[in-house]
């Protein structure tokens, strides 16, 4: 799989390992929310000025973080201010949902987008420089997605570097054109943890034959025949993956497929389970459903990744073996041998935690 990913990044232009710079920030303006402030912060990347948003929680110590991509919908005056919730369409606001549940959250502006735009006063699809955008850089050797790929890859050196990040817990999530950015972002840069790809895994395949649009920092030239989206999430393997998808919507039509030939991967290295896909009824958009089951998705593994103490007992009454979590009261489970109670643990820890966050019980 190191070749396969090499050769992805080669042929987008972007070299690996990624050389991870120390990408500092400036901050502009810093608001007081409700369980966290709202940070607008400027950095550079590739030499250009990325504007972002930087939700840090009221309590920062070793935090989880997550950059989020915004979507596309032909609105370019919307981007980072879209999934911060000051714009926009209210179920793409992520970002405060996960920075009250702790979350460090950096949400930039992609390329063209928001404060990325030439032309600031231009509202809605600003077709030209988009356009303009992937074709320059075609011209000259260069690809748009190399461009969207280096921006993201520093916004997540930037989370990796501030000290209240907890490095190893870093993911990233997006709808749509951000969806897309996450599948090739997993895909290529191995220090995110996980990830949530929603509205986005169609194949190329796929949209040729339907005549389905695609995206124009996916127009890579000799990607098609080569590779496709199944093999970008297989090279997220082995880490934790979650497709959205629903059965309307042309942009993720054949997901079911790419998650069954990824799967294969996960399966050979014993971690099926961390790739998962809900599929849901209806068009590209998401609904309040989709919008809780990505955020409960992000916040349930974020606890089943950190450790705690498990207290095995041998029931001399009864027979067999007695799980508990002391850190987590009324987490307890058995099984008849030892192995088989240290199996069945990891399933009633996730049924507690699932739980707990179907009651809002947490006190992140």
């Amino acid at each position: 799989m190191g070749n396969l990913r090499n050769e992805i990044a080669k042929l987008i232009g972007i070299s690996l390992p990624w050389k991870a710079s120390d990408v500092t920030y400036e901050v502009l303006d810093s608001v007081q929310e409700e369980g966290y402030t709202r940070q607008l912060i400027s950095y550079t990347s590739d030499g250009d000025k990325v504007s972002a948003f930087l939700l840090l929680p009221d309590m920062l110590k070793k935090n989880p973080a997550v950059l989020i991509n915004h979507q596309h919908n032909r609105e370019h005056h919307l981007g980072k201010s879209e999934v911060c919730g000051l714009a926009g369409n209210p179920l793409q606001a992520f970002g405060p949902e996960l920075a009250k549940k702790g979350f460090v959250v950096l949400a930039p502006d992609s390329i063209c987008f928001e404060e990325r735009r030439k032309d600031p006063m231009v509202e809605g699809f600003d077709f030209w420089q988009h356009f303009n955008e992937m074709c320059y850089r075609m011209l000259t050797g260069e690809l748009l997605m190399k461009k969207v790929l280096t921006d993201a890859m520093n916004g997540l050196s930037l989370l990796v570097n501030l000290p209240f990040v907890d490095a190893e817990r870093i993911g990233t999530l997006g709808h749509s054109y951000g969806g897309n950015t996450v599948l090739f972002l997993s895909a290529l840069d191995e220090r995110i943890s996980f990830a949530c790809a929603s509205g986005s895994a169609c194949t190329f395949e796929y949209r040729m034959k339907h005549g389905t649009g695609i995206e124009m920092a996916s127009v890579i030239p000799n990607f098609h025949g080569k590779y496709d989206i199944d093999d970008l999430v297989a090279l997220t393997a082995p880490r934790k993956l979650l497709m959205v998808s629903s059965d309307e919507d042309k942009y993720s039509m054949d997901a079911p497929d790419i998650v069954e030939k990824a799967g294969k991967r996960y399966e050979e290295l014993g971690v099926a389970k961390n790739l998962e896909h809900m599929r849901y009824q209806g068009g590209h958009g998401l609904t309040e459903e989709r919008f809780h089951d990505v955020i409960h998705w992000i916040v349930l593994n974020d606890y089943l990744s950190r450790s705690y103490q498990m207290d095995i007992t041998e029931d001399k009454d009864e027979g067999g073996y007695v799980v508990s979590f002391p850190e987590l009261p009324g987490c307890l489970t058995c099984g008849e041998t030892r192995d088989a109670a240290i199996v069945n643990a990891e399933d009633a820890k996730r049924a507690w935690f699932k739980a707990r966050l179907e009651n809002d019980l947490f006190d992140c």
